[in-house]
């Protein structure tokens, strides 16, 4: 009889033969991974360039400081190169299996496209501009750093050189003379320059190439004029300073610090000469790397270059309207005077230092340097009361842009300052706030650190969610807070106060979201779990990175955001325009009809679902493959089951020509992972088993022939891995149910996933539905996203760190072992919770990291 069949084969001890099947070839096998592997990498690098460029485009709408249709151009290029190597890369996964995102691209980027326009930048436009013409506006044509001194001049009344700029429409007229437009470019497309060597002699060929070209007739002309007039207001002959203007300069993310040529005290015989140094400084070695690394194109940047009288100052220096920490470091001596902000400002502390050298004009042309006297060496640069003066004129500057504020100024002999640059400071990430703003708080804090996800200060009680559950449960003006900030999150921030996250960046896609719907978000908070307790009523200060202990009135209170002086202007429009098709993200449930590329109708929503969809077909390597048996080679290992590896790349510490291998000579990190978790605690043999539970498996195997255990299968016996140093495919059945995991781990955390499936059992289907929730029960407790369809469960983790995941594997791999026909006794409540105790005690104590 069937039943008596496959009682008798449960029992036996004989090993049941197992038939070879004839797999792929090896080398065939070990290429289909490499390139698999390489088109996943290249495909995450995309994403993650195309989610900063995201960020950058959102921080310009922000911002107030100019930006011209230059960087609008630049950034737009970038991220549609970038969405169109992720599509590319995807289809390289699973080919011709999402043709219709090329579709929607081109549709995105032709809407794109018509907004913004793609001709050749405006070229029309006055050659030089006079100071007294310049303002905000006039970005595209002066720059950004001549339009902001214009517009500080015009606005703001605060003194600046007089003088003009050679704008972008003489910048253009001189490239297009003599064809220098076409050879530069000929030139950059013939070397293909990539390492320093290359990318150097290609920078030393075109700056000469510009320097030894003739100016255009008219552009002379031009130049000429306006030097004259600065003379006659001046009454004598001027000497000037000549400073770098380019268009994608001292922008709030692109500043080019540093990149470009400034020439000091030009006599006027030497202007023409010294405006083609600087305009070719615009392809000097560092500029040009900074060009290619930011992907901004060669043609998208204008040198303009300013021209103003050289001001004979008693002092000179640079201030910062907030602290920009590492900046100032003692290593030059400069005095320093730190202002307290607060109204009545005072000097909260002052560093004088002993100064050997000044710098002065030479009196036929350039800078010389000059010995101070002992008197001078010690006297401080500034008075106390100019000290003061210039923070007020700071704090004006910063109220006026609405962002820290970098400023070179200087003071002539008649006590007078004289502005001579305004930019966006640049501040590092990790800052601490400072002055009494912060001492003024009663509240405990309860938290500090993090990123600034997206800005702003909210309270509510805390609500943690850990697993897709608990969201239905999330109630109106709680703080979420959450392990890791994962899109599958986004859902409830149109309910949540603000939001905490474990693990996340300012770039990711519930950061995005956040700002988006102005969701105060802090990320990178260690140990936020353990510290914040839901219910706990709590303040998110995400602006300074901490979170308080009740309601803190003062932040919750504190003033509305400056007003965006850039908004309403036509380039502002055309950004905010083209960013409806770049920024929000649609797609945010993967289990959702729409999560299709058909739904896709932004940038943003076809990286989110590439994303989503390049895990999936990865993670079918080992499915999508047959195990090619006689090239594997057999785990020598003391229990009963056999395991056969093969080495899909580097999995081994060397080649292995016998046909056993021992794991001393294994250095994948996730399947050594893996073991460590089915090796930890011996399994102690089934549970016992009630006699409706074993009637369960009798019955259940007169219909199911697959359970019976002396048919021959490949999986009944042989467990199968295939390997490399940070891949890992396991296909298993142990006792009746059957298991795949597949994992990628290593040292970037942004490459690094794990997934596993479970399903089967030689109970029946209740029981074993019941077993697929209970292990899908521990392993939402350990972080893992899970989705249950009857008896399988299906679980993921992604993005954390190295060492996290080697933790969650030997999880999974003790649950693997220790879950064996669970599904018998998973009718009876006192066994199941008799179970899971001994099974959150086996992963706490032993394989568990917290």
């Amino acid at each position: 009889m069937k039943m008596g069949k496959w009682i008798k084969g449960l029992f036996s001890k004989k090993e049941s033969c197992e038939r070879v099947r004839k797999g792929d070839d090896i080398e065939a096998l070990r290429g289909a991974f490499k390139a698999r592997y390489h088109s996943f990498k290249l495909l995450l690098n995309a994403n993650n360039e195309a989610l900063e460029i995201m960020t950058e485009l959102e921080e310009a709408l922000r911002a107030s400081h100019p930006f011209g249709m230059s960087f609008v151009r630049s950034r737009i290029t970038a991220i549609s190169t970038n969405v169109f190597k992720i599509i590319k890369h995807l289809d390289e996964l699973a080919p011709h299996k999402y043709e219709e995102l090329f579709h929607r691209f081109r549709e995105i980027q032709q809407r794109i496209h018509t907004l913004i326009g793609q001709g050749p930048l405006p070229r029309e436009g006055p050659l030089v501009a006079s100071f007294e013409e310049v303002a905000m506006g006039m970005a595209d044509l002066v720059g950004p750093k001549a339009a902001s001194l214009g517009e500080i001049r015009k606005n703001l009344g605060l003194r600046i050189p007089d003088g003009f700029v050679v704008t972008a429409s003489g910048y253009y007229l001189f490239m297009l003379h003599n064809d220098l437009e076409t050879e530069i470019q000929r030139r950059i497309q013939a070397a293909g320059a990539r390492d320093l060597d290359q990318l150097y002699a290609l920078s030393a060929s075109i700056q000469q190439l510009i320097i030894n070209a003739t100016l255009p007739t008219r552009l002379e002309a031009e130049i000429r004029k306006y030097y004259s007039i600065l003379e006659s207001k001046e009454g004598k002959e001027v000497h000037v300073a000549m400073r770098s203007s380019a268009t994608a300069e001292d922008l709030p993310s692109v500043t080019f610090a540093g990149q470009y040529r400034s020439e000091l005290n030009v006599s006027p015989e030497n202007i023409f000469q010294a405006y083609k140094e600087i305009v070719a400084s615009k392809y000097s070695l560092q500029a040009m790397a900074y060009r290619f690394n930011r992907g901004i194109r060669d043609e998208d940047v204008a040198m303009c270059v300013i021209c103003m009288p050289m001001v004979d100052p008693v002092s000179g220096g640079v201030m910062y309207s907030k602290n920009p920490k590492a900046v100032v470091d003692g290593s030059t001596p400069s005095d320093l005077f730190v202002i307290l902000r607060d109204e009545p400002i005072k000097i909260q502390r002052k560093q004088i230092a002993r100064k050997n050298h000044k710098f002065v004009p030479h009196p036929q042309e350039g800078i010389v340097r000059m010995e101070l006297t002992e008197d001078e060496a010690s006297r401080p640069s500034l008075t106390e009361e100019k000290a003061l003066e210039l923070a007020r004129i700071a704090l004006r500057l910063e109220n006026y842009y609405g962002t820290p504020q970098d400023i070179e100024w200087a003071i002539d002999s008649k006590g007078s300052i004289i502005l001579l640059q305004c930019r966006p400071l640049q501040q590092v990430n990790s800052r601490e706030e400072e002055g009494t703003e912060l001492k003024e708080m009663r509240s405990p804090i309860i938290l500090k650190g993090g990123v600034t996800a997206s800005p702003g200060a909210a309270a509510g009680p805390v609500f943690q969610v850990k697993k897709n559950m608990d969201m239905l449960q999330f109630p109106d003006g709680a703080v979420l807070v959450v392990a890791q900030a994962l899109p599958a999150w986004a859902p409830l921030l149109s309910r949540a106060a603000a939001v905490v996250a474990e693990l996340g960046g300012i770039t990711g896609h519930l950061a995005t979201v956040a700002r988006e719907f102005g969701v105060p978000a802090l990320f990178g908070v260690t140990n936020a779990m353990k510290a914040l307790k839901d219910q706990d009523m709590v303040t998110v200060d995400a602006d300074n990175r901490r979170v308080y202990k009740g309601t803190v009135e003062e932040l919750i209170k504190r003033q509305e955001p400056l007003p965006n002086i850039m908004e309403g202007s036509p380039i502002y429009e055309c950004l905010k325009n083209a960013a409806r098709f770049i920024i929000p993200l649609n797609l945010l449930d993967p289990d959702a009809p729409d999560f299709s590329p058909k739904y896709c109708r932004t940038f943003h929503d076809i990286t989110r679902f590439c994303h989503e969809k390049a895990v999936i077909e990865m993670f079918r390597f080992g499915k999508d493959r047959r195990f090619p048996e006689r090239s594997a080679k057999q785990l020598y290992c003391d229990v009963p089951m056999q395991f056969w590896i093969i080495n899909l790349d580097d999995g081994f510490k060397q080649e292995v020509t016998e046909r056993w291998i021992r794991l001393e000579d294994i250095c994948s990190i996730p399947m050594l992972a893996l073991w460590q978790g089915m090796m930890a605690v011996p399994w102690e043999g089934p549970p016992p088993v009630d006699s409706r539970g074993f009637m369960s498996v009798l019955f259940e195997a007169t219909q199911n022939p697959a359970l019976d255990p002396s048919t021959r299968a490949s999986y009944g016996v042989r467990n199968y891995f295939m390997i490399s140093r940070n891949f890992c495919s396991l296909q298993s059945r142990f006792g009746f149910h059957f298991s795949t995991v597949e994992a990628l781990v290593g040292e970037r955390a942004v490459e690094n996933y794990a997934s596993f499936q479970f399903k089967g059992g030689a109970a029946d289907l209740k029981r074993r539905i019941f077993r697929a929730q209970f292990i899908s029960e521990i392993l939402d407790h350990y972080g893992f996203r899970t989705e249950l369809r009857e008896d399988a469960l299906f679980a993921r983790l992604e993005g954390y760190e190295q060492s996290f995941m080697e933790h969650r594997l030997r999880i999974l791999g003790y649950l693997i072992i220790h879950t064996r026909q669970l599904d018998m006794v998973m009718a009876n409540g006192a066994s199941v919770g008799e179970q899971r105790e001994k099974m959150m005690k086996d992963l706490r104590d032993i394989v568990a990291y917290n």
